[in-house]
């Protein structure tokens, strides 16, 4: 005889029968628990509860005793084991509710041990099914909870990000300075800033983080953290790096590399002089260049390239400088303005890019508008877009006065 685990309840009030099929469950190797009536049976379902039932039961009882097991929510099968000399008595007894139906008196035996077998097969199956049910219901509720953390945590790290860009619309040494940033992601992986380094020149740089989410925004901070520490020590005499832009970008490759995270920045970062008028800059790999249109209506890409930052141990950059004749309107731009151009190759997505700018789509708001990026629910890639005006030799207000990213000629307190 093989140890089974299996619990079986007998409800019978014929105590002969229920004792003859007791001695051969029994025999069998199962445990078995015989009464007389489902009253009495009922301690055995507050104990723990059998996995199957045998029960000469009427239609009526048997109905009321498996609609009770199912609204328990398991699945414990019912085996009417009954006297029956008409076929519309097993029936009435299997539509109440009954999976299978053995005669009285038992004469086959292995009768019983077939339908067990077959019932314990579906025993084992609903139970797994149960099993994998409540794993799947506990992952689905760390899963939400997990997420709901996650938007928690994207949510703080987006105001903290917004938190680090540069005010719009400011004036700084004469230039009028705006900015766009739409992450594709709750979290960009593009950076922008310019701010005042003297009364006479302006820094603006564009950065384009390789990857995007949490990895490529932690990188943004690591740039507005290292720009913060260059002002501070040109202030105090430590080291003029900020008025470098080569020298910028070899901050940053170092930073980067230091940090170990496999992470690489396309950068463009230029310094603008009121008084030369002219234009310092330095290329990190950043694609597409600037646009500088002037007031004759000439518009065109910068010149220049360099190699990314944060790949290669000892790089070197060139520096560039161009000069700037007259009024002049510069935009800076991330990869992902590429993306939104409806044009059909890279060519022509310049060549519109161009064209946008000298038809007069010179503000964040007119090129935000032309590019349709409000009405864009799901964008592609990061974008960024820093536009600069020169409005001193346009606005005789502005004419020899420097201000300030608070809005105040320079040196006023």
């Amino acid at each position: 005889m093989t140890a089974r685990t299996e619990r079986i309840l007998i409800i019978d009030p014929d105590e002969a029968a229920r004792a003859d099929l007791d001695r051969y469950l029994v025999s069998r190797g199962f445990y078995v628990h015989g009464y007389p009536s489902v009253a009495e049976a009922r301690r055995l379902f507050e104990d723990r509860p059998p996995d199957v039932i045998f029960a000469d039961l009427p239609p009526a009882t048997i109905s009321e005793l498996t609609t009770c097991l199912k609204g328990e929510g398991s699945f414990l099968p019912l085996i009417a084991y009954s006297q029956a000399t008409q076929a519309n008595q097993v029936i009435e007894a299997l539509r109440a509710g009954a999976v299978d139906f053995i005669l009285k008196p038992l004469s086959e035996k292995s009768v019983v041990e077939d339908v067990l077998g077959r019932l314990f097969d579906r025993l084992r199956v609903h139970r797994l099914n149960q099993l994998y049910r409540q794993e799947l219901e506990e992952t689905n509720t760390n899963l939400r909870e997990g997420i709901s953390e996650l938007r928690a945590d994207q949510r703080a790290g987006r105001k903290v990000q917004m938190k680090m860009l540069p005010d719009h619309q400011v004036i700084l040494n004469g230039l009028a300075i705006d900015h766009l940033i739409k992450p594709s992601l709750f979290l960009s992986g593009d950076f922008l800033d310019y701010f005042r380094i003297s009364d006479d020149e302006t820094l603006v740089y564009i950065a384009d983080v390789s990857g995007h989410g949490a990895s490529s925004a932690f990188v943004t901070v690591l740039l507005k953290n290292l720009t913060n520490r260059l002002q501070r020590n040109l202030r105090r005499g430590s080291s003029d790096d900020l008025l470098y832009p080569e020298r910028i970008l070899q901050r940053i490759n170092s930073e980067l590399l230091d940090t170990g995270l496999g992470k690489h920045v396309t950068v463009f970062v230029g310094i603008i002089s009121a008084a030369r008028r002219t234009l310092r800059y330095a290329v990190g790999a950043h694609f597409p260049m600037p646009v500088i249109a002037f007031e004759d209506g000439e518009t065109r890409f910068l010149e220049g390239s360099g190699l990314p930052v944060g790949l290669f141990e000892e790089p070197e950059w060139d520096e560039y400088e161009m000069t700037l004749p007259g009024p002049f309107h510069l935009f800076l731009f991330s990869d992902g303005i590429l993306e939104v151009l409806d044009a059909e190759n890279l060519d022509k997505k310049e060549q519109q890019l161009l064209e946008l700018v000298s038809g007069g789509r010179h503000t964040i708001a007119s090129l935000n508008e032309a590019l349709q990026l409000e009405s864009t629910s799901e964008l592609p890639d990061d974008i960024a877009i820093v536009s600069v005006t020169d409005i001193r030799l346009t606005d005789p207000d502005l004419q020899g006065v420097s201000v300030t990213d608070a809005g105040k000629p320079a040196g006023a307190r």
